[in-house]
């Protein structure tokens, strides 16, 4: 197996087996794949069809994918990490006219295990935690609100007085985040060995979910959210034409 060197502050993992076909898988559309084309793919990345073929056996017991003959695809729980997945790389935005969606948390008596995942969910929705129970971001995303949070939590808009560009400085580590995604940006560009890209790619997309998707009047000079898009779109289309050789399909999250 290829290791890949990381550069300081963007968060490579190392590749194994089951986070190549993890990151095949979810970036393809449909999610599904041949095990011959599998196991010509992940040659590039030092996996043996051996190897392959156990992390497979391993994947389908987990459930984190299903089989039908030879071929393989996501499973349901999965397929919801790829729509987030493609909502961080293609997130849908309407102009925004100044106001906040507020979103207040009204239940009580959570253990520290729920409350953990109800501040998961809100954060995966990109929205910011003010104080205890107050979550806040600006209201220019086009996305779908989980049904079951309306039974734990109140939403409504709000004007703050306070100015925006000051509110999102707080909410957000944006000087932050616009360094690590130029980090990014800069190991993408100089590597070329396949498990490398691969590796800086998926990394990429981890990032992105981690982007406000603010308006722009409210991003810092130089935002690197657009670039960091473009370059792991140019990289799906890279490696759908040179590994998966399927017209249509689209590459790895």
């Amino acid at each position: 197996m290829n290791v890949s060197q990381e550069p300081a502050g963007v968060g490579l993992r190392p590749l194994s087996a089951r986070s190549v076909v993890l990151s095949l898988l979810l970036g393809t559309h449909p999610p599904e794949l041949p095990v011959k084309d599998l196991v010509r793919a992940v040659e590039p990345f030092g996996v043996a069809g051996s190897t392959l073929r156990a992390a497979l056996s391993r994947m389908v017991a987990a459930g984190d994918l299903r089989r039908a003959d030879t071929v393989y695809r996501l499973s349901d729980r999965l397929l919801e990490r790829q729509r987030r997945q493609d909502a961080a790389v293609h997130p849908e935005t309407r102009r925004w006219d100044g106001e906040w969606e507020m979103v207040v948390v009204t239940a009580t008596g959570r253990g520290p295990a729920e409350r953990a995942e109800l501040r998961a969910r809100l954060a995966e929705l990109r929205l910011a935690e003010l104080r205890e129970g107050v979550w806040l971001r600006p209201a220019n995303l086009r996305r779908p609100w989980p049904e079951d949070l309306d039974r734990v939590t109140e939403r409504c808009r709000a004007r703050p007085e306070r100015p925006a560009p000051e509110l999102c400085a707080r909410l957000w580590p944006l000087d932050a985040w616009a360094d690590t995604a130029r980090a990014l940006l800069a190991h993408v560009a100089r590597t070329d060995r396949p498990a490398d890209r691969f590796t800086a790619l998926a990394a990429v997309v981890r990032h992105l979910l981690a982007d406000p998707v603010l308006p722009p009047e409210l991003l810092p000079a130089d935002w690197p959210g657009p670039a960091l898009r473009t370059a792991y779109t140019d990289y799906q289309r890279e490696l759908t034409e040179e590994m998966l050789g399927h017209a249509g399909r689209q590459g790895p999250a």
